[in-house]
């Protein structure tokens, strides 16, 4: 074998050696390939999901027909105060109505002046005044309430007062007496029912959480 055979086939070896080497470094790579795409690592906008506050409001139409004037002005009311509860509202509503209807009856109207208007107050006190000139009493018991539901309802956006009117029909007994202790009207054992329209009055946001009553109707 001549020196320039042995010289070619080392030549050969040591080439088949480096494409082995490369294979297993790179790879098999076959015809054209397309140049690696450069990864992207820009950050993208975090896409959030919103949210979609929709669907009527059950604490308000549970109450008043959805879109009505008094609807709005209780999500005003809302608006204003959002720790405002209509069902939370009507409750204190009942309690205050046999706290307020009772404590006429006896002729207390210093139990309830923190939750009358002045209107209202000068209007029972003239009542409380007439029974007294005239000897008479009432004794009356409540019994339970039969009806509530809220009436209407308005907000002043301006000065933030609220009025929600409330119509009431409560179970009571009832008996007027006179100076002598005899019964002139009504008897003990008859349950008579009481209906009455009451609108109470708040600004909405102040620290004061009472509502007064302004007025009264049936």
């Amino acid at each position: 074998m001549t020196n320039s055979l042995i010289q070619l086939l080392v030549l050969a070896g040591i080439a088949i050696f480096l494409v082995i080497k490369l294979r297993a470094v790179l790879g098999t790579r076959e015809g054209f390939e397309k140049p690696p795409v450069p990864l992207d690592v820009t950050p993208r906008p975090r896409r959030d999901f919103e949210v979609i506050e929709g669907g009527a409001d059950r604490d308000i139409t549970d109450h008043v027909t959805e879109g009505s004037p008094a609807a709005a002005a209780l999500a005003a009311m809302k608006g204003a105060e959002p720790g405002f509860s209509v069902s939370t509202f009507l409750s204190g509503a009942r309690s205050a109505y046999e706290m307020i209807l009772m404590a006429f009856d006896k002729g207390d109207l210093d139990s309830i002046r923190p939750f009358i208007g002045a209107d209202v107050e000068h209007s029972f006190g003239e009542a409380i005044e007439a029974r007294r000139e005239q000897g008479l009493t009432i004794e009356s018991k409540f019994v339970g309430m039969r009806e509530l539901a809220l009436h209407d309802a308005t907000f002043n956006a301006t000065t933030r007062e609220a009025e929600i009117s409330v119509r009431f029909v409560g179970e009571i007994t009832s008996v007027v007496k006179n100076a002598a202790g005899e019964i002139v009207e009504g008897k003990p054992t008859e349950i008579k029912r009481q209906r009455d329209v009451w609108t109470f009055a708040r600004k909405m946001g102040a620290n004061d959480p009472n509502w007064q009553l302004v007025a009264t109707g049936d």
